[in-house]
């Protein structure tokens, strides 16, 4: 039974996560379709020679007159010339259609499943010179789907064009009467019927090919139940992990309330150390109780503030030093006595704040911390 569960888990059934397909596309994997980039740069060099046909006589004259040319002249050099700007004339001609089948391929592949830049793409495998690895991509599903593909294509493409051209073959005999030119004229005549329905057929093995490839690459990605709980481990962590993290959400949710409704108690201290504005601490000392010093509220930030201003308004003594303050906050409790460390150092300022509310004039004293309480802002201890 347990074997049984554990080849559950390991089932690749799940369909992928968000972060899975991401994860994907940074290592350069996402959907493709060749039939799409076929069907698109047909559609645009169709609509650049559409352009063309307007000069067409014009450019098969050029062609001809070149021929005629060459076959006349003798000179090398005009020759040379010649064909010069010809290759030139063939290479803009190039660059005029092929920009916009580049710009269409491109804005297909967006169309079909976005652009990725990844590194990992052109990383050197040796699995891609592998002549085995390479024999079991030729014979593997996918393999047997594109060959599939690819006889179906050329039989409806050739089927089409065969009784295209059969249903046709009176016409096209009859264009052996005609000049050349004429015959090419009479011929556009024709085929733009056929080249619909050819491009109706690329088409739907476009759209098939493409659902084809989508439903393949999902596939590809898919997750048994157990990859599904390592990655919610990776992005949320463990469920101990997760109870610990809201354990201490709380904590410091029930603290902040806690320090909130202690700053009415300001008002019963004997002194707040502070430091000087983040934070602050109102403690409370009854002189002969055989207790220790008590906080009776704490806070750093606005609630240091809240506890300040109470202070003033209540004629609390304010007693500065920034290191006590420090201890005080990060190893007291409100209600609770202080760290038996900090009896010393605390007994040395509440005797300070005594003899000055009893009207001394007296220099503050050099109160000296423990070294391991010692704390930055962040509760790190200094070094």
């Amino acid at each position: 039974m347990a074997e049984e569960n554990q080849n559950s888990s390991q089932e690749k059934t799940e369909q992928p996560t968000q972060r899975r397909i991401d994860k994907a596309k940074e290592e350069g994997k996402t959907v493709t379709s060749k039939e799409m980039y076929v069907f698109s740069s047909v559609i645009m060099l169709l609509v650049v020679l559409y352009f063309f046909s307007f000069n067409f006589k014009y450019i098969l004259a050029n062609w001809k007159e070149l021929f005629y040319y060459l076959s006349l002249s003798q000179d090398s050099n005009s020759m040379l010339l010649a064909l010069k700007n010809t290759f030139l004339k063939v290479f803009i001609v190039s660059v005029i259609i092929g920009i916009p089948v580049l710009i269409l391929t491109i804005f297909t592949q967006l169309f079909v499943g976005g652009i990725t830049f990844s590194l990992k793409a052109i990383e050197w495998k040796n699995s891609k010179i592998n002549p085995i690895a390479g024999l079991k991509r030729i014979f593997s599903i996918k393999g047997l789907v594109e060959l599939l593909k690819s006889i179906l294509k050329v039989v409806f493409l050739f089927g089409t064009s065969f009784y295209f051209l059969y249903y046709k073959t009176g016409d096209i005999i009859q264009l052996s009467t005609e000049t050349f030119e004429n015959s090419l004229i009479t011929a556009a005549g024709f085929f733009p019927i056929l080249i619909l329905v050819l491009l109706i057929v690329l088409l739907l093995v476009a759209i098939l090919d493409w659902t084809w490839q989508k439903y393949s690459f999902i596939k590809s990605l898919r997750m048994s139940r157990q990859d599904l709980k390592d990655e919610n481990k990776e992005t949320e962590g463990s469920p101990e992990v997760k109870a610990k993290i809201k354990r201490l959400q709380l904590e410091t949710v029930r603290k902040a309330i806690k320090q909130s409704e202690s700053v009415e108690d300001v008002k019963e201290a004997n002194a707040v150390i502070v430091n000087p504005t983040h934070f602050a601490v109102a403690l409370k000392y009854d002189v002969g109780s055989p207790g220790a010093p008590k906080v009776l509220s704490m806070g750093r930030g606005l609630i240091a503030q809240k506890i300040i201003d109470k202070a003033k308004e209540s004629n609390i003594t304010i007693f500065r030093h920034k290191l006590l303050a420090r201890a005080l906050f990060f190893t007291s409790e409100i209600g609770s006595e202080i760290s038996e460390k900090l009896y010393t150092a605390v007994a040395i300022a509440l005797a300070y704040i005594y003899k000055i509310n009893n009207g001394e004039n007296l220099e503050e004293p050099n109160i000296e911390i423990p070294d391991d309480l010692e704390f930055n802002e962040d509760g790190t201890q200094r070094k």
